[in-house]
């Protein structure tokens, strides 16, 4: 049996599926959460503990005394500012060796890993986890793109990449050869409402979802589920696609379901390197 697993908890659905994933195992769990992030409800009946963002000195020795081996980081982490972030002064030097590789969502989280493992944790991904969440190739639902489709989604990866590379999002949104909105620091409900703003008419656009080139897997890779769905149907899209292997589907049936209502296309898609 694996030891006590830590879970650093974000927002949304994740942190609770790893949850009751340990549950089922019989597995020891810990969940450290977020103040204004995390979702109340994981912390049912499971042993935990709420900090600040900046208080990593103090997230430390929680997990430390809790007697945790591995550390998983699942659900997504709205970036405050630094006046927000008020951090201790363990936080506070760590930001200034990390310096402008912090800058980015990559950098800041790869920073953050290798302080867990220099503190002697295992840090897990969560598809190591919830292998059954990993985004497969093909069509999912009954809706299949169209040409038209296609095109919108090739651009989409190309720009997406191209974010990537600079660390700045992993999501875009294209209309008929046009980019309507590009995913950074907002997340992607806000990009979907911000391309629902921007949409022209004829046939609706396409969200694409890519992981970075430098991603580093174990935090922080694209996900969608029934939200996605819910916020590309009020934006006027007409489909989803997101890279396969490298991202996550969350609650897959009812994603299908509510895109099949929706008259949506979902594609997982097989990218070359």
């Amino acid at each position: 049996m694996a030891g006590k697993l830590g879970i650093l908890a974000g927002a949304g659905a994740l942190p609770f599926k790893l949850v009751e994933v340990c549950r089922s195992q019989g597995r020891d769990v810990f969940v450290l959460a977020f103040e204004g992030q995390t979702d109340p409800r994981t912390m049912e009946d499971v042993e935990h503990a709420w900090i600040r963002l900046g208080a990593a000195a103090s997230g430390i020795k929680l997990l430390t005394d809790a007697g945790v081996g591995e550390v998983v980081m699942a659900g997504a982490v709205e970036r405050p500012s630094l006046t927000e972030l008020r951090p201790d002064l363990s936080t506070t030097r760590w930001l200034a060796r990390m310096g402008a590789a912090s800058l980015g969502d990559d950098g800041l989280l790869s920073g953050i890993i290798r302080t867990l493992e220099a503190e002697g944790f295992t840090v897990l991904g969560v598809d190591e986890l919830l292998m059954d969440l990993v985004a497969e190739a093909g069509i999912y639902g009954k809706v299949s793109p169209d040409e038209q489709a296609r095109r919108d989604i090739e651009r989409g990866v190309a720009v997406a990449r191209r974010l990537g590379e600079q660390d700045v999002g992993q999501a875009v949104v294209v209309q008929q050869g046009l980019v309507l909105a590009v995913e950074a620091i907002e997340g992607t409900d806000a990009l979907l409402a911000r391309a629902g703003e921007l949409r022209r008419e004829g046939p609706g656009g396409v969200l694409v979802k890519v992981k970075k080139p430098q991603q580093e897997e174990r935090a922080d890779l694209p996900s969608i589920g029934p939200r996605t769905v819910a916020g590309a149907r009020a934006a006027g899209l007409i489909g989803i696609a997101i890279e396969a292997g490298g991202g996550l589907v969350i609650d897959r049936g009812r994603m299908v379901e509510a895109a099949d209502a929706a008259g949506l296309f979902l594609i997982g898609l097989a990218l070359d390197p």
